[in-house]
């Protein structure tokens, strides 16, 4: 068992009638004790153990350890108990350390006592804060400082040491110790476990090595049959209903873990007869399957168009595309026959969602798009029989476990609380953007018959193509003079400036040591406060490459957590996107989306980061699922603020600060399609209900629902044959929660207009968004947190029994005043 240093801890024992005796206990704890403050019993017993004088031992068991009056007096670490106020120096030899932590493992059972050091700051020398395994002094580690992570095959034994601790502590728990004792215990196993789980899922997305993706792919499969023992065993359920019971003696915090641990048991049908959890398990397991299809399907199938001549396709598109040729004669390319005089090239285009993109904005040649568009939004094919399958098996274990709908069994423990109260959400919103929405699908279709001559329809794949060249021509913007104000270094600077502005902390580059790191791209940064240290580090890993993940996201390596009452549990995140260059290049310029999707990303690292929670099942993103986009959406404004962009955007070559015309024509630019792109998110989340809702009866299938839905709830028509579903994979990871963008966007619109739009960079917003949101991740109710971070109400309201987003803050920003005004007269719902 490997020991740390646990912080030394200075009393004065005795009163003014005696002749005080200062003492200092510097010792060596287990890196597992994780639970109490040492009161004056465990000092009794530790003291008794190491021979402490008689004399001391009486005075230390009469004064319990938070009762202190008297002034202490700091002495150097790793002095220990002597004789009455007799110091030596220097620290016990690494035999007597090794002993210390003999009794201390030997007495864990008897001596854990209620924590209590934290509210008796004035007892203690400092906090010290449990970092990562990684050495400062350059010695190897393993990946994300994991020891065990040192080759591939570490893997093996990572998943082995959190099973045997795990199974230590379920042996502990078993033994039913108080409700505080019980909650630690269990957030300890969630720890060691979502260590795994976290690291093998970046590993498996983001590791170039072959071998360390298969280990990766090993340790998770593993590690998921252990958490179907721990789910699935009846003396953790019962230990967490007896402190959930005993929740008068926890704390808040505390509570609410009680009871969301207990509803996660209940989520896997532990409280069922055996017959009826067996078909649960099945179910879940047949879940997890067809999700990993549906992902390898799209991987797969990503569908494809040949475009002749090659001229068709826009110059700057060719290096997304493959050359072909066909023969001119009608003779096969592989003929003798043929010449180069007979062949014609062309291009075959990859209708992955990226060159979709691309090519619905920039091919002029609308038979081109509309092939694309087709191809594009018809593909996997197979993921038609997979989604219907996937539907029916959440549908069915919802309703095993006693929920009417798969919708209502995910909502549950969100603000919203039910599938009534979102759909009623949902159809507000739709409600409030419909008219603007129309007049800028009239606008866009205007501008088409325009440009075209003629009184030509609006077609779905006309829509990115014409309204970048409204954008364009209306605001004069040149993506590629915007990204010449982008370089990637100065990005990332803009991010310390953040960091420095609002929380008075800085974010530095620290060596990675050998081992660490995955490729050589990446970076690791600390997070540092001057008065309160460390508080966390970042890995970025932002470079495009083969065989990553191809989006932007937010992983969690481990979270926050006090592991005893001195030390903190440093959050380890990394950022993974995929920016065109390299580390070694400082050619790397964004585009304003690319900024946009960093400060997003770097939103939830902040959350995670910024987090101190007691137990690291809230940490951070650990929140409820309708308030996690809520800081990345927050942070997208200041991706848009010039008072913000001025401070790092500069020209790559001449230094020359961003101009504020060109920012305020990127703020128009950006609202011009608000509504459109809004009425499309609205869309997505409706469909995301529909499907996995009780509304979805009778034989209908996933396509005809997505028709009606476009037909009813957006101004444009759908193309028959599509079936745009097959690849919208927040089908599979918020299954039920799209919703929940929608309520970030209401959310941050609220806390920006309220908050930060008068100071963006002050310290006191940031103090404000730190001290009574960011910090407490999901330890505390969202909508109080809500509330207490804007001052009182205008944030959220209730409806049926949940809780939703005012949206007026969201309606004045996009110049709904007509809807705003109405929607206050009307208002029946009550403030919170």
């Amino acid at each position: 068992m490997g020991v740390f240093p646990i912080e030394v801890l200075t009393f004065e024992f005795g009163s003014k009638s005696e002749n005080p005796g200062h003492g200092v206990l510097g010792f060596a704890a287990p890196a597992r004790w994780p639970y109490e403050t040492p009161s004056s019993s465990l000092l009794y017993s530790l003291c008794q153990s190491l021979g402490t004088p008689r004399s001391v031992l009486r005075i230390a068991d009469r004064q319990p350890l938070g009762d202190f009056r008297q002034p202490w007096v700091p002495l150097p670490p790793h002095s220990y108990f002597l004789p009455r106020g007799v110091v030596r120096q220097p620290p016990p030899s690494p035999r007597r350390c090794r002993t210390m932590s003999t009794v201390i493992r030997r007495k864990l059972s008897d001596l854990l006592v209620t924590p209590m050091l934290r509210n008796h700051s004035s007892v203690l020398v400092g906090i010290r804060t449990y970092s990562q395994e990684t050495s400062h002094n350059g010695a190897p580690t393993g990946l994300y400082g994991f020891q065990h992570l040192k080759s591939a095959k570490g893997f093996q034994r990572f998943v082995d040491e959190a099973i045997e601790r795990s199974t230590e502590l379920v042996t502990y728990i078993c033994g039913m110790p108080s409700a505080a004792e019980i909650i630690r215990a269990v957030d300890e196993i969630s720890d060691k476990v979502c260590s795994v789980v976290d690291s093998a899922e970046l590993c498996r997305n983001t590791h170039p090595d072959r071998e360390f993706v298969e280990e990766a792919n090993k340790a998770s499969m593993r590690i998921n049959d252990y958490l179907h023992y721990l789910n699935t065993n009846h003396s953790l359920y019962d230990a967490v209903r007896k402190a959930e019971d005993e929740g008068h003696l926890l704390t808040k915090e505390a509570q609410r873990a009680a009871s969301y641990l207990r509803f996660d048991f209940e989520k896997g049908g532990i409280h069922l007869s055996n017959e009826k959890r067996d078909r649960v398990n099945q179910l879940s397991s047949e879940i997890s399957q067809l999700c990993q299809e549906f992902g390898q399907n799209m991987a797969v199938d990503m569908g494809s168009v040949d475009v002749f001549p090659a001229t068709r396709i826009p110059k700057h598109l060719h290096r997304l595309c493959k050359p072909i040729y066909r023969s001119t004669s009608g003779m096969s390319i592989g003929s003798s026959k043929s010449t180069s005089n007979m062949k014609e090239k062309g291009f075959r285009v990859i209708t992955d969602p990226a060159t979709l993109s691309s090519v619905l904005q920039w091919a002029a040649d609308e038979e081109v798009r509309k092939m694309a568009y087709i191809e594009g939004n018809s593909v996997p094919r197979a993921n038609l029989g997979v989604l219907d399958k996937l539907i029916a098996a959440r549908n069915e274990l919802a309703q095993m476990i006693g929920y009417a709908s798969y919708a209502e069994f995910a909502l549950k423990q969100n603000m919203a609380s039910s599938p009534a109260v979102v759909m009623s959400f949902l159809l507000e919103m739709s409600e409030m953007v419909r008219d603007k929405a129309d007049k800028e699908f009239n606008a866009i279709r205007n501008f088409k018959r325009q440009k075209s001559g003629q009184c030509v329809d609006l077609e779905p794949w006309d829509e990115a193509y014409y309204t970048a060249m409204m954008k364009s021509s209306i605001y004069d913007l040149d993506s590629s003079v915007v990204a010449s104000y982008f370089p990637l270094p100065r990005c990332i600077e803009g991010l310390k400036i953040l960091v420095q502005s609002l929380f008075g902390a800085t974010f530095h580059s620290v060596p990675l040591a050998p081992g660490e790191s995955w490729h050589s791209d990446v970076l690791k940064m600390i997070l540092h406060h001057p008065e309160e240290g460390d508080l966390g580090y970042l890995y970025l890993d932002l470079y495009a490459r083969e065989g990553k993940y191809p989006g932007c996201a937010h992983f969690a390596i481990k979270g926050g957590r006090w592991i005893s009452n001195t030390q903190y549990q440093l959050p380890v995140v990394a950022l993974i996107c995929n920016f065109s260059g390299s580390h070694n290049s400082s050619l790397a310029r964004l585009n304003h989306l690319e900024v946009e999707t960093l400060f997003h990303e770097f939103g939830h690292a902040l959350h995670s980061l910024l987090s101190r929670t007691e137990y690291q099942h809230f940490s951070g993103t650990r929140v409820a699922l309708d308030l996690a986009e809520t800081p990345s959406n927050l942070f997208e404004y200041y991706a848009y603020d010039y008072r913000v962009l001025k401070t790092f955007a500069r020209h790559y070559s001449t230094g020359e600060k961003i101009p504020e015309k060109l920012v305020e024509s990127m703020q128009g630019a950006k609202k011009m399609f608000a509504a459109t792109e809004l009425q499309r998110q609205i869309f997505y989340a409706l469909i995301d209900q529909t499907l996995f809702g009780d509304q979805l009866t009778g034989q209908r299938d996933t396509s005809s629902v997505v028709a009606d839905l476009k037909s009813q709830y957006t101004s444009w028509r759908h193309v028959e044959g599509t079936h745009w579903q097959t690849r919208f994979s927040h089908l599979l990871n918020y299954g039920a929660g799209y919703y929940s963008y929608l309520y970030a966007k209401c959310f941050a619109a609220t806390i920006w207009q309220k908050l930060c739009q008068d100071d963006p960079l002050s310290l006191t917003t940031g103090t404000a968004l730190r001290m009574k949101f960011l910090q407490h991740g999901g330890a505390k109710d969202p909508s109080e947190m809500l509330n207490d971070l804007v001052g009182g109400g205008g944030i959220v309201r209730s409806s049926n029994g949940g809780i939703v987003p005012d949206t007026a803050s969201l309606a004045d920003e996009m110049g709904l005043v007509n809807y705003n005004m109405k929607s206050m007269e009307g208002k029946t719902e009550k403030f919170v």
